[in-house]
């Protein structure tokens, strides 16, 4: 069933000391923003009542088919909202649509709060002294995409076979265009979404991952009951990945995420989503189309004037 739906947002940041960014070569990191909401059809719509999974079966009998991955509203001019930051390795999304093996892509969260402003700042311009180099600007982050989310989890022929994935439906750029196309991100697609053992070390020759110091720090409960730490796999830490099922592996800092393509348009997320939700988002993201660039920015509580929009025109800047 569906762990979490809320909105997400794209960003992308220059490279230091670039005033723009022309390609992906000018890019120096990629960001999606994920800001849990309730279901829509939630009496509950206040940003205190987050979803954690756990949904009153007969109210969702009382909605429609695929309601429980529609957000509600979100409110605006709120500068406290829960919130994550996912910051993607390869500086794109993994791209379902290319051909042969399915491209597997490193994340991780680097931010998880409710500070609204902090994140503002966070993503702000930078410019800072270094013993080397001298004064080092860094450009304001450029917002690239918003939509609908929904985490949804699905039981395979086996528990090795038990999957979650993410999936999405823009409502912003209406049409994606050159910025959207090499970030990656398409009108609606989804991926697989695994989360890495903090004990489980780096494997492979570029040993990629976090240092040990920078990883989550899940409690017990989560290490012994999710991880399986001393009961399953082959190891003492328990499994080495995964599924994104609990949305509380979603909520440490440092937490390690293994993106794989899944699927990809509106069909593709009836596939990975089921028919009902992807049809549901879809209508969400068509809806929430005809909000102004401003009721974005009002959304994130965020000054309009600081981080350029023209790339949810599909524009390089």
């Amino acid at each position: 069933g569906t762990v979490e739906r809320g909105h997400i947002y794209f960003f992308y940041r220059p490279k230091v000391q670039h005033e723009e960014a022309h390609d992906i070569d000018d890019v120096k990191n990629f960001h999606m923003l994920l800001v849990p909401r309730p279901p829509e059809f939630s009496a509950h719509t206040d940003n205190e009542n987050l979803p954690h999974g756990d949904t009153d079966e007969q109210e969702l009998n009382l909605v429609q088919a695929g309601g429980d991955a529609v957000p509600a509203p979100e409110l605006k001019d709120r500068t406290k909202k829960r919130f994550r930051l996912i910051t993607v390795g390869k500086k794109r999304l993994p791209d379902p649509e290319i051909a042969g093996k399915k491209e597997v892509f490193w994340g991780s969260v680097v931010t998880f709060g409710d500070d609204l402003k902090a994140l503002e700042e966070g993503l702000g311009e930078n410019t800072y002294e270094t013993k080397t180099r001298g004064t080092r600007h860094e450009e304001p982050a450029r917002i690239a995409g918003r939509g609908v989310y929904a985490i949804v989890n699905s039981e395979g022929s086996t528990p090795s076979k038990n999957a979650t994935h993410l999936g999405y439906h823009l409502s912003h750029p209406a049409d994606v265009g050159e910025v959207q196309t090499a970030l990656g991100i398409h009108k609606a697609s989804s991926f697989v979404l695994q989360v890495k053992n903090p004990l489980a070390p780096p494997t492979g020759p570029q040993q990629i991952g976090l240092s040990k110091e920078r990883r989550a720090e899940y409690p017990e409960g989560i290490m012994n009951e999710v991880f399986g730490r001393g009961t399953k796999g082959t190891q003492s830490y328990g499994l080495r990945f995964t599924t994104a099922h609990v949305s509380e592996l979603l909520n440490h800092e440092g937490a390690e995420l293994l993106l794989i393509a899944s699927h990809s348009g509106d069909q593709g997320n009836d596939q990975a989503l089921g028919e009902e939700r992807g049809e549901a988002m879809r209508e969400a993201g068509q809806k929430e189309g005809e909000e102004s660039t401003t009721d974005i920015f009002r959304e994130l509580a965020f000054d309009k004037q600081t981080f350029p929009a023209e790339p949810l025109e599909g524009k390089w800047i």
